[in-house]
């Protein structure tokens, strides 16, 4: 595929299928080594800025989180050469503090899901990339500036419990993870964040906060009525903080993320399949030679 590089990728979680701030519009199929993502990009420009939208659950909202391909999802912003990814999510509060409508950036994740490719390693390449930081503090400093300028309630830190779902967790769940410290929990944003660390992107999570999940006395529990209300309110918040976002952003990194692979690969160059060598090109051509 021969097209001009997308600097950043967003992907749209529930409520946000599309993003009006995108000008030039053109939908990109792309098919990867692991299937097709959840649906066609949409890529244009914000001010200059080479951008491509992504619909995590596909327009019209057809997949479930478990259902979901990260791994495609991915690889697609890499084969358009995206270099940083924004991700909006709805998410429940697990804090008083954090109130509906609020916007949450979290740093760390929690994963209790059960069913998910998470990695595009293994058959026929080993690699083990760090964890210990998922986000890029970078990109989730320039998220941070921009909701600030625009006036909104960001919360910068904090942990995000990804559960399997589709179902929403149970009094019992949610009070065990409450006692975790954990600050809001979702179903789909920690295979994204380990996914974009193997490919080397700069990522970090918006999560947007529809409800108390199940634990708070005086709130009811969570309901797709309820979050659907809320949606349409975050959404317009969203693409607000989402576009400032793309215009604050710098055109170079100056974070590591774009060299996570340099000492994660295990497997010697000489054993490296060559399938796998096809494979993984985009990621691991230029260690690998």
């Amino acid at each position: 595929m021969k097209m001009e590089k997308v600097d950043i990728g967003i992907i749209g979680g529930s409520g946000l299928y599309d993003f009006e701030s995108l000008g030039s519009v053109e939908e990109v199929r792309l098919r990867t080594p692991f299937g097709d993502p959840s649906d066609a990009y949409l890529v244009g420009q914000v001010d200059g800025t080479r951008v491509a939208f992504l619909p995590r659950h596909g327009r019209g909202h057809r997949l479930m989180p478990t259902e979901l391909n990260f791994r495609a999802n991915i690889f697609g912003f890499k084969l358009l050469g995206v270099e940083r990814i924004i991700s909006a999510s709805a998410v429940g509060s697990m804090k008083e503090a954090y109130a509906p409508t609020d916007i949450v950036l979290p740093d760390q994740f929690i994963d209790r899901t059960r069913h998910r490719p998470d990695t595009f390693f293994g058959d026929g390449l080993v690699a083990h990339v760090s964890l210990a930081e998922p986000v890029c503090s970078e990109l989730t400093g320039i998220i941070a500036n921009a909701g600030a300028e625009l006036g909104q309630t960001i919360r910068r830190g904090g942990t995000y419990l990804c559960m399997e779902g589709p179902q929403f967790s149970t009094k019992a769940e949610s009070n065990l993870y409450r006692s975790w410290g954990v600050d809001v929990i979702g179903m789909t944003n920690l295979q994204e964040a380990r996914l974009a660390r193997e490919a080397e992107i700069c990522y970090a999570t918006v999560a947007l906060v529809t409800d108390y999940d199940c634990w708070h006395e005086s709130e009811a529990a969570v309901s797709v009525e309820q979050v659907l209300g809320v949606l349409r309110t975050n959404a317009a918040a969203a693409g607000k903080l989402l576009a400032r976002s793309v215009r604050l952003a710098p055109r170079h990194r100056s974070c590591s993320c774009g060299e996570a692979l340099r000492f994660a690969l295990l497997t010697a160059p000489e054993a490296v399949s060559p399938a796998a060598r096809e494979r993984l090109a985009p990621l691991v051509a230029k260690y690998l030679g």
